[in-house]
């Protein structure tokens, strides 16, 4: 995939490298780091490291989505993330909103984010593809299911994507706005996560950016039996052939280790 991704006033040139999204939770449940950044000092200290480190992208959350996770209100969601979402207009970054509440979008935008990151792809809020096209904003569009079933698994894939899409244009949300996720984690088992990452290349059939998000997920903890902490080199693994399949943008926690797996892979596959 070769292109402009256009996100308000930013650019990012697709297919030149590998771009690095680093996840900012600022939730006290998260899976992985529940609670360690939700303080504004803490949040921008850890933003700070993660530019520093290589992050092109910084997603900050609000709501975990960890399995079992409990939901939040959209004041809640907003009372975590408002300050550090405006404090991260001080430093040159873009700045991803982790929201599928358009309430939380639209208040988001309005502090300056340029993407909408929407675990449900468009299709759980219906306002939230207008907020995301009245402002110009990136969208990521991601596959999402309650229940782990499926006729084939990358041809629903895709056709969940289809209809997200259809959503997004239909709302004004232009062409070069829009990333797709295949949801490595979301309503899928073991086996259909290995499926995915073995045939994400598929997903190119769309013609947009694709964005992975596989940093330390249950996936990597049961096929290496490893804790959440200890998952970074399962990560790797997932971020290199991910990106020889074709993903533009990684979602990572370690962003120092994956910024270097992503340059290596690159100088090989691009």
């Amino acid at each position: 995939m070769t292109g402009l991704l256009k996100v308000r006033d930013k650019e990012i040139e697709i297919g030149k490298r590998t771009y690095i999204m680093g996840i900012l939770n600022m939730t006290p449940d998260s899976f992985s780091d529940g609670g360690k950044y939700n303080t504004l000092e803490k949040g921008m200290e850890r933003a700070l490291k993660m530019i520093e480190d290589g992050a092109d992208i910084i997603d900050v959350g609000g709501e975990s989505s960890r399995p079992g996770y409990k939901p939040v209100t959209a004041e809640e969601e907003l009372r975590r993330i408002n300050d550090i979402v405006k404090k991260l207009q001080e430093v040159n970054t873009i700045v991803s909103v982790d929201t599928m509440k358009s309430k939380v979008a639209e208040e988001s935008l309005k502090n300056g984010a340029h993407i909408i990151n929407d675990i449900w792809g468009l299709q759980r809020d219906p306002d939230m593809a207008k907020v995301v096209a009245d402002y110009g904003a990136g969208v990521v569009i991601m596959h999402n299911k309650d229940v782990a079933e499926y006729d084939d698994l990358l041809k629903d894939v895709i056709s969940f994507l289809e209809k997200s899409i259809d959503i997004a244009l239909k709302a004004g949300i232009k062409e070069e706005n829009i990333m797709i996720d295949p949801g490595i984690g979301f309503g899928k088992t073991l086996e259909h996560n290995l499926t995915l990452m073995k045939r994400l290349d598929e997903l190119k059939v769309l013609g947009f950016p694709i964005l992975l998000g596989t940093s330390r997920k249950s996936m990597i903890g049961h096929v290496l039996k490893l804790d959440v902490n200890e998952r970074v080199e399962g990560t790797a693994a997932t971020v290199a052939i991910g990106i020889s399949k074709g993903a533009d943008i990684v979602r990572v926690h370690d962003v120092k280790e994956m910024a270097r797996v992503a340059k290596m892979t690159d100088a090989m596959v691009r």
